[in-house]
């Protein structure tokens, strides 16, 4: 797309040899020629065909996404990367491809936990370009399309290409990954599988530290649901030639040099040493690696591996042979005793081969012969050859290799079968991590696989990049024309046709014993001498060119032949074959057509391009994402770009052919709003007169005369050059409007001092007439006056007149209305005081008559008992005085208390199943009864229409007839109508009397269930009643029980219990205790029984008391005083019933669970606020009550366990009504008492501060939600129309731009009120509120800082404007319930601040880190400036040198993850103790708190009053 039309001052790109392209400005054009003066100052001359245009208005920073580039060329393109390159931006999208530049060092806060949970769910483009998006954008795909998908991520050594390939593996193991409880083995597997494979198949080379010497496809596989069920691995073409050959300064795979840097004990049980000692490791100098611990290396992959699923045993089998491969290394041969024979060299080479035998677990010997000697079978016999030194070096290279590979293939297989394959799997996702493009001065066999591989996955990248460009282009449904690229069938032909291929060639060489690398490269010479993409190298014998995509490479053939044979050698096989390590055998199995192989020929090259083939196929089912991979430069230092190298590496991943395919159709495609606002002024008619884009587009390019533009539904599409030519024009209006400017500002001037002259005559004049018409205006005010003052007289007398009457009559109303509502308040009290007096009256006798029974029953009931219990005493030392009759009867009495106890379970049974069909019944009643009252006021409702219908057609009958009639027609016509509608009146009335009848059987249906439901309730209650005299019968079983074990054991011991002694509590009864007739033997038995009686019976009302208690409270029974009434309730009836100082308890547990399914709504905030209400105020008044019990607790007097004892306590604790009154004033005084703790009303205090904290959190994640889809569209300023700037700004108040912020402010004010209401501690309206306003801040803080089109000017004064209103919020609510939430907004605060204050350029640093911005980190500041661009006055963001600033000190920090993380995280905590709480309810008075209406009426709570 190179420049078509250029002038003077036009800003250009010209190629330059040292940074491939430098921008300068044009200053002379002749013709064709024109000259350019650079930016570095020198001035050259060019071609108009050679420059390409530069875009001055494109942002410092550059694009996201190149394809919106103004002018998408490689100057265009390399500058874009490079910008983003120098802020830290290394990713960036050309369309859906997403380009990668390594940055050579940690960016932590790029991949952390937070960022991750960002991009889940945001479309592609919609955040900044990152791995994530990708994926992200494959998973969806995979589930909302139901396609499997691929990633392909391709590059050249050390541009990054694992690390990017594990982020992707991270974050599909995220999203498709199981919860914990499931269990998570299948991703974690995956994840862990990348150490294990790096340690076996990655090595450091040139280019890289840790390089993949192998290709990787992880199929991860996917359920229905989109949760991964399985994955497989699989790997191409290892590099085995490194495991013998390391060129300077390389390493070999980095499991040897684990080993060597294993713990001693390892060390010294496979007899190794340091790593310069070993051949394969010390043919190069580079043994240690920057940055990477060996030793630390060895044991995290011991734990991936323990991960994977290979155990103990495995491992040490596998790094036993990793450790025979360094031993066989070191074996050298010399001469042996034969001719052209060899043997071990010396006693080093002996034991290094004896070490390895130890290992593989062979035979020394055979070991020795299968490197040394070769057998060769013939028909008649086999023939034993040795070989030569050289040739058994080569030998014991080719089984190192072997051994290593059969290692690499089989720790894959493992990892594969480990993780397991779903094959019920619905789809899947599969990540391509292979080798880029290569070309060495030497490249060998291992680079011509390698670039034949990027060659078929060029063809599928170009073919997908074309299908990309068709879509978009049918998308926008505009017309096209087919596009060419450039297709590599050539190139792919000449290398793997068949037959007469490069392969085909390669593998007929290896099948023939005599061939060699040169009868190989003369047979390819001759063959292929006419391809266009073949050529021979000038002076060389053996060497080879390919033409490839990416540029011109030259192989050597001295190896082709031995890398490309794929076969074990016989004695090698059959040697390990037969090892005692189990594990070394299977990794050479003996299969059955190993006897047929030797005329069986395979080959590397062969298999490979198989795979080749397979994997091709794979990715053409799937829907392909692209990651081109890029190293900034060859130094592997961080901020280095180097224009050449990355340039070469974009035309060798494709990149630029994919610019090219666009170039070729329509490169330039501008949405309808950007273009208009960029080339506007070439029409301004056109803009101000339609509010259509499209049409205004249309006309735009129609008046300017442009041809072969496309316009799209979204877009306008250009041709090449047609941008620049629409550039130039521009520049042509801008330029005139400039001189007009200049014109105008000229006569502005003239005309200034022409109006200053002009203004002067006018005043003198104004002044002149001004003096004539003041002497006017004094005689017409003079009149006016006294006509004023004549008006106000008269209006005066009259109002006085008028006022004088008024309050006499007023006065005499008062007076009279005065005396009567006297006369009836006086009647009113006297009637209320005879009322109050008769009350009082009548409450004293009842009180009194009711004193007088109760202590006659009491003492009835004693004599009564005491009666009972001498003949119940008598009874029992008869049936004492023989063992056998207490035996039997103790036998009775034990089969009784079954057959009770299964009495008791099936009446209890019974109760649950007549409470469900009571519960069934009743449900069916009502929902019948509501459906008979639905159809009576249907009926009635049709009736009354019915009847309004007639009276109408009755009205309108006489009217009819009234009307003289002459036509004899009209009157039969008449006539049938009257009978029809006497015939319909008739009919009504007969359906009002069947409507009446039905609804009079419905209501004896009704009535007939209801006294059915109220028999059943009478049959429940009477089941009740039942159970209840069980279970005394019950408990008087177990204590006649108990006494009569008590007695046997006495008379077998012939003892008596010893006479309790005198309880001095129980003397107010020692004449009840006389009538015993000093039998004291009996009032062990008999109190044992009345303790269980009572206490059942105490247990009872216990348990109806505080089913009452919870029943009545789970009402919202509503406030006192501003205090909650439940709480008040809950804590009296606590105090009373000693249930915090009872040992064992379950009114806590009851009244936990009563809390617990209260807040089971919890998206009603009224409800919860009451709950939050009530819990805080119980919590604090039992913080207050609590003291643990300990040591200082005083010691009880004993509780008496007799009956007359518990009696005497009973009667002794009633209080007189003097006591009562006086008990009830200390109550009032203070109601909050301490109490001595013990465990479960401690556990209780627990449980409520949890349960305040949870709803505490529920009220601020449900406004949080409210607040977060308000959110996310507060952050950018509602978009206008296109080309706003040019028109009128009335349109804009139609809709107000902050109604999303007064809908923040509205859910504010709204829970507000709901708390308030509700009479919510203040101090917990503060923390929810500060916290609400952090979230606020969090999510617009990060929103700004993840998207660059929200960092701009206009967007800065919208959000603020938004700001002013929650300030204004703040200032009304006051501090009491804001508290510090303005404080919380600090960071948008400084962050806004920033972004509309005007001109940034003159700012420095410190300016803005210590006045305007101090709470923000430099990260944070570096990008909030790097994104900044003015969409309202074009102005420039802050200086370079305020740029290159920020960024050194983020490279000083770049070693810490926390400050390079920008940003900010979400605080969930709970911020408020119980302390707290209590400090702010320290003022609470409960004094004169009225407990809940509802337990007033129950005698059980008269504690209550």
């Amino acid at each position: 797309m190179a420049c078509t039309t250029v002038s003077v001052g036009s800003s250009v790109w010209v190629e330059d040899p040292e940074v491939a392209w430098i921008d300068g400005e044009v200053v002379e054009v002749n013709g064709n020629d024109i000259k350019v003066k650079c930016s570095s100052g020198k001035t050259v001359a060019v071609q108009v065909s050679d420059a390409y245009p530069k875009d001055v208005e494109a942002p410092a920073s550059g694009v996201d996404d190149m394809t919106r580039l103004a002018y998408l060329h490689e100057p265009g393109v390399l500058e874009n990367m490079k910008s983003r390159f120098d802020i830290n931006e290394i990713y960036t999208y050309t369309g859906n491809i997403l380009i990668a530049v390594n940055p050579f060092r940690r960016l932590p806060h790029l991949y952390s936990n937070h960022m991750m949970q960002q991009y889940k769910g945001a479309a592609l483009g919609e955040l900044s370009p990152h791995p994530f998006a990708v994926a992200d954008a494959a998973y969806r795909q995979m589930k909302n399309q139901g396609i499997s998908q691929s990633i392909l991520v391709s590059g050249e050594s050390g541009a990054g290409k694992t690390e990017t390939t594990k982020l992707l593996m991270q974050y599909l193991a995220d999203m498709g990954g199981r919860a914990v409880s499931e269990g998570r083995s299948v991703e974690k597997k995956v994840l862990e599988s990348n150490p294990v494979l790096e340690a076996f198949g990655n090595a450091k080379t040139v280019r890289n530290n840790n390089s993949s010497r192998f290709g990787k496809f992880v199929e991860i596989q996917f359920d229905e649901r989109g949760r991964i069920s399985g994955a497989a691995i699989r790997t191409y073409l290892l590099e085995r030639s490194r495991v013998c050959q390391v060129s300077d300064p390389e390493r070999n795979y980095h499991c040897f040099y684990m080993l060597c840097a294993a713990p001693p004990e390892d060390i010294k049980k496979w007899k190794l040493a340091d790593p310069r000692t070993f051949h394969y490791l010390n043919q190069s100098q580079c043994i240690d690696l920057e940055r990477m611990d060996d030793s630390k290396e060895y044991h995290e992959t011991r734990k991936a591996m323990d991960v994977v699923g290979i155990n103990s045993e495995e491992q040490e089998a596998i790094f036993r042979v990793v450790a025979a491969i360094l031993h066989l290394g070191n074996i050298e041969f010399g001469k042996g005793k034969e001719a052209d024979s060899s043997a071990p060299k010396d006693e080093k080479s002996n034991y290094h081969l004896k070490t390895a035998a130890e290992l593989f677990m062979c035979d020394e010997q055979a070991l020795e012969d299968s490197l040394c000697k070769r057998v060769i079978v013939t028909r008649d016999e086999s023939i034993t050859k040795w070989l030569d030194p050289e040739t058994a070096a080569l030998s014991r290279d080719a089984l190192a290799k072997t051994v290593y590979s059969r290692l690499f293939d089989w720790i894959v297989n493992k990892i594969n079968n480990s993780i397991g394959q779903d094959p019920d799997s619905k789809y899947l996702i599969g990540v391509l991590d292979i080798y880029g493009f290569e070309s060495f001065k030497t490249n060998s066999f291992e680079q011509f696989c390698i670039n034949l591989t990027n060659e078929k996955l060029q063809q599928h990248f170009n073919q997908h990049v074309f299908k990309m460009e068709q879509d978009e282009y049918n998308k926008e449904e505009i017309d096209w024309s087919y596009i060419e690229f450039v297709d590599n069938k050539d190139i792919l032909e000449l290398i793997e046709k068949k037959p007469g291929g490069i392969i085909a060639l390669l593998d007929e060489a290896c099948m023939f014993p005599r061939s060699t690398h040169e009868t190989f490269a003369q047979k390819m010479y001759q063959t292929f001498k006419d391809h266009k993409h073949f050529s021979k190298p000038k002076l060389a014998r053996t060497d080879f060119t390919i033409c490839h995509y990416a540029g011109d490479v030259t192989y050597q053939t001295e190896q082709f032949l031995e890398k490309n044979k794929d076969y074990v050698v016989a004695e090698h096989q059959a040697l390990l074959n037969a090892s005692k390590c189990t594990f070394v055998s299977c990794l050479f199995p003996l299969l059955a057509e190993d006897a047929n192989k030797k005329t069986k020929f395979s080959s590397i090259g062969s298999r490979f391009k198989q795979q080749l083939v397979t994997l091709l196929e794979t990715l053409s089912t799937t829907e392909p994402h692209y990651i081109r991979c890029v190293k900034p430069n060859n130094l592997l230092k961080p901020l280095i770009f180097e224009n050449q190298n990355v340039l070469q590496q974009l035309r060798c991943g494709g990149v630029m052919e994919a610019i090219r395919i666009s170039c070729a159709g329509f490169p330039t495609r501008k949405h309808f709003e950007e273009f208009l606002e960029r080339f506007s002024v070439l029409a301004p008619e056109v803009s101000d007169n339609s509010s259509d884009d499209v049409a205004s587009c249309k006309k735009l390019l129609e008046k300017v005369g442009l041809e072969g533009y496309q316009i799209g539904k979204t877009k306008v599409f250009l041709r090449a050059g047609q941008m620049a030519d629409l550039d130039a024009r521009r520049n042509e209006v801008l330029g005139r409007a400039a001189t007009s400017i200049q014109r105008k500002f000229r006569s502005y001037l003239f005309r200034k001092n022409l109006m200053m002259l002009r203004k002067a005559a006018v005043n003198m004049q104004a002044v002149c007439r001004g003096q004539l018409s003041r002497h006017m205006f004094d005689g017409l005010r003079r009149e006016a006056a006294v006509l004023e003052i004549q008006r106000d007289i008269r209006m005066h007398l009259a109002r006085k007149s008028y006022k004088d009457l008024h309050f006499a009559a007023v006065s005499i109303q008062s007076a009279i209305r005065g005396m009567a509502s006297r006369d009836e308040l006086r009647f009113q009290r006297q009637n209320k005081a005879a009322i109050l007096i008769q009350s009082h009256c009548r409450k004293f006798l009842a009180q009194l008559h009711y004193q007088r029974l109760k202590k006659a029953a009491v003492t009835t009931q004693s004599a009564w008992r005491a009666r009972l219990a001498r003949k119940e005493l008598r009874k029992l030392k008869t049936a004492a005085k023989e063992t056998g009759a207490l035996q039997a009867a103790k036998n009775k009495l034990e089969k009784q208390v079954e057959e009770l106890t299964w009495r008791l379970q099936l009446e209890k049974r019974m109760r649950t199943d007549m409470e469900e069909s009571k519960t069934q019944e009743n449900a069916k009643l009502r929902s019948s009864l509501d459906e008979m009252q639905l159809q009576f006021k249907e009926a009635k409702a049709l009736l009354i229409k019915e009847i309004e219908a007639a009276k109408k057609t009755a009205e309108i009958v006489p009217v009819l007839q009234e009307v003289p009639v002459v036509d004899t027609e009209l009157v039969e016509k008449l006539t049938s109508e009257n009978e029809m509608l006497k015939t319909q009146v008739s009919s009504l009335d007969q359906k009002i009397v069947e409507t009446e009848e039905k609804f009079e059987k419905t209501r004896k249906l009704s009535e007939e269930r209801l006294k059915l439901a109220v028999e059943a309730e009478t049959t429940i209650v009477n089941l009740k009643k039942a159970v209840h005299e069980l279970q005394e019968k019950i408990l008087d079983v177990e204590s006649e029980n108990q006494i009569l074990r008590q007695k046997s054991l006495l008379h077998t011991s012939g003892q008596l219990p010893p006479t309790p002694a005198k309880n001095s509590l129980n003397g107010h009864f020692s004449s009840k205790e006389s009538l015993i007739n000093g039998a004291e033997i009996e009032t062990p038995a008999r109190t044992q029984e009345s303790d269980a009686k009572a206490r059942s019976l105490q247990k009872e009302r216990q348990h109806e008391n505080v089913g009452a208690l919870i029943n009545c409270v789970t009402k919202n029974i509503g406030f006192n005083q501003g205090k909650p009434v439940a709480a008040f309730t809950i804590y009296k009836c606590l105090l009373h019933w000693k249930s915090f100082e009872a040992e064992r308890t379950n009114v806590f547990d009851r009244l936990v669970q009563m809390i617990g399914s209260a807040i089971k709504d919890d998206d009603d905030n009224e409800h919860l606020a009451y709950w939050l209400s009530n819990t805080s105020t119980l919590l604090f008044m039992i913080q207050q009550s609590l003291k643990p019990g300990g040591a200082t607790q005083q010691r009880k007097p004993p509780v008496s366990t007799s009956l007359f004892g518990r009696m005497a306590m009973g009667f002794r604790s009633a209080p007189s009504s003097a006591e009562t009154s006086a008990a009830a004033a200390a109550a009032a005084a203070a109601v909050i008492r301490p109490v001595e703790a013990k465990d479960p009303a401690l556990l209780f205090k627990q449980q409520l501060t949890a349960y305040v904290e949870k709803i505490f959190g529920m009220i601020r994640d449900n406004l949080k939600n409210e607040l977060q889809a308000l959110l996310s569209l507060c952050i950018q300023a509602p978009r206008t129309s296109t080309g706003r700037s040019l028109r009128s700004a009335k349109s804009l108040g139609k809709d107000s731009p902050l109604e999303h912020w007064k809908g923040i402010i509205d859910g504010l004010y709204a829970l507000l009120n709901t708390l308030k209401e509700n009479f919510v501690p203040p101090v917990l309206i503060q923390k929810i509120f500060t916290q609400t306003f952090s979230f606020i801040n969090v999510q617009l803080f990060n929103s700004l800082l993840l998207r660059r089109e929200c960092c701009t000017f206009s967007n800065g004064e919208y959000v603020k404007s938004g700001l002013t209103l929650l300030e204004e919020w703040c200032a009304e609510t006051k501090e009491e319930y804001a508290g510090a939430s303005w404080d919380e907004l600090k960071h948008i605060r400084q962050a806004v601040g920033f972004l509309v204050i005007h001109k940034k350029y003159r700012i420095s640093y410190d300016d803005i880190a210590l006045d305007l911005c101090p709470i923000l980190s430099v990260q944070q500041l570096y990008r909030i400036c790097t994104l900044y661009w003015d969409d309202s006055y074009n102005t420039r963001s802050v200086s370079q040198d305020v740029i290159s600033s920020m960024r050194v000190l983020m490279i000083e920090d770049s070693n810490d993850a926390d400050s390079s993380a920008f940003l900010l995280d979400e605080d969930s905590s709970i911020p408020f103790t119980t302390e707290d709480l209590s400090s702010s309810m320290q003022d609470k008075d409960f004094a004169e708190m009225k407990p809940a209406e509802e337990l007033e009426e129950n005698p059980a709570f008269s504690f209550l009053l």
